[in-house]
């Protein structure tokens, strides 16, 4: 057996679906495409493991005014890149099981091994998917868990050697290495097998956001890698021991799942500079339509109007997590962060993050705190953008990357040619019938 190689800290950016692309399709000289090009051979180059779509399924949510559909987006970018992983957020609320299986399995196949699922329920979009509201958290989860069951038997539908090369060179399919999944369950029936052969990582990589309750349970049970706001360190620790403490319970592999986390860096020269700009942008900010940011934050329907900037939120306007039923774990870390007693300024300003892990100073120095949760075992996945500004591209590329590449964080190139090599994943689970 090949021992698998160190463990080193992976590195993910953004690619399309952005703030910003309405301005970029009014402009003939350049499009939405263009800009996504243009990062990832940035990132290639730089020797990034992945490119990130995130989605939301509505007009006007919070950074997607603009954005495009990320499975077209990453098949897309599968032609102009040869190693960077491909990461597509799609959300199982909305899609069938049958068609993910293929949509996915054909992105893995045009890739040749590099894609990867960022699985999300959804927390809002329902207005354009029929008359009913959106599901409650429990049964968005329980779908997701049945479409995820479906998915994996359908992706390992074909054994490897189901499809090979005759002595004249014609494709020879032996039927018997080829299964019915026969599924039925409460939301699908699906009696397979997939219509695609088998795919070049046999499964793409799973990734799952969602930090509530229920989806750390899900994300204990299946998830490959799990995407989540972890703002300190204390919460990165409590929230990796949980649900690896989870994951075991299902006899998953150790260290599984993956914790990846965004990181929102201010660089600068100095630690001076980069708190000035941290100034800047705090001073730029509208705090008035910032409570409607908190509010949304807190699952919506809380009328902050009349709060103190100044003063902490009172314990009425907050709500009961158990009775929201979109983004509850951003729920939960704003009404977190309310009752330890910061004041409504204070969650303006970290709404900014959108509560995900904040960093200023030097690159040196962003390195220091990466390394202490690299260290600490709660952050194997680093998400960072900032590689389309010049300015950013050089604090990311010749100063963080470079700084975390001395110290042995973050490997010098490619493992492999697969987005599961490169992630260093352990042996997927055998196929059923398999020994």
């Amino acid at each position: 057996m090949t021992a698998r190689p160190p463990r080193t800290l992976a590195t993910v950016t953004g690619a399309g679906g952005h703030p910003g692309t309405y301005e970029l399709a009014l402009d003939p000289a350049r499009s939405t495409l263009d800009t996504a090009r243009r990062v990832a051979e940035l990132a290639e180059a730089a020797r990034f493991d992945a490119l990130f779509v995130p989605d939301l399924l509505t007009f006007g949510a919070q950074g997607t005014i603009g954005a495009q559909e990320p499975l077209v987006y990453v098949a897309a970018l599968s032609q102009v890149t040869t190693r960077i992983g491909l990461i597509a957020t799609v959300s199982t609320t909305f899609h069938h099981p049958f068609n993910l299986a293929r949509l996915f399995g054909t992105l893995d196949h045009v890739s040749n091994g590099r894609a990867a699922w960022n699985l999300v329920t959804s927390s809002i979009g329902e207005e354009n998917f029929g008359p009913d509201g959106l599901p409650g958290p429990e049964e968005r989860y329980a779908r997701a868990a049945e479409t995820l069951d479906i998915v994996n038997a359908l992706w390992d539908s074909w054994d490897p050697d189901a499809l090979r090369l005759g002595p004249d060179g014609t494709a020879i399919l032996d039927r018997e290495k080829v299964r019915r999944i026969e599924h039925v369950g409460r939301f699908f029936s699906v009696a397979g097998p997939l219509n695609i052969p088998p795919l070049p990582q046999r499964r793409p990589v799973q990734i799952q956001a969602g930090q509530s309750a229920a989806g750390i349970e899900l994300g204990a049970r299946y998830a490959e890698v799990v995407f989540t706001a972890l703002s300190t360190l204390p919460i990165a620790h409590e929230f990796t021991d949980r649900i690896r403490a989870r994951a075991a319970t299902y006899g998953r592999p150790a260290g599984l799942p993956l914790i990846f986390s965004s990181l929102h860096a201010t660089f600068g020269s100095t630690e001076a500079e980069a708190l000035r700009r941290v100034r800047d942008r705090h001073d730029a900010i509208d705090f008035d339509a910032g409570r409607a940011l908190v509010a949304d934050m807190l699952g919506g329907g809380v009328d902050l109007s009349e709060a103190k900037l100044d003063d902490p939120l009172p314990e009425n306007l907050l709500p009961d997590v158990s009775s929201v039923h979109r983004r509850r774990g951003r729920v939960e870390i704003f009404s977190g962060y309310a009752r330890s007693g910061h004041t409504l300024r204070e969650l303006i300003i970290a709404a900014q993050d959108t509560g995900h892990w904040a960093e200023a100073g030097t690159p040196e120095q962003i390195a220091d705190a990466v390394e202490e949760r690299f260290r600490a075992g709660v952050l194997d996945v680093l998400s960072i953008g900032g590689l389309t500004d010049p300015h950013e591209h050089d604090f990311v590329v010749h100063g963080l990357l470079h700084e975390l590449r001395k110290r042995h964080i973050v490997k010098d190139d490619y493992l492999g040619p697969t987005l599961r090599d490169n992630l260093a994943l352990p042996p997927l689970p055998g196929r059923s019938g398999e020994n």
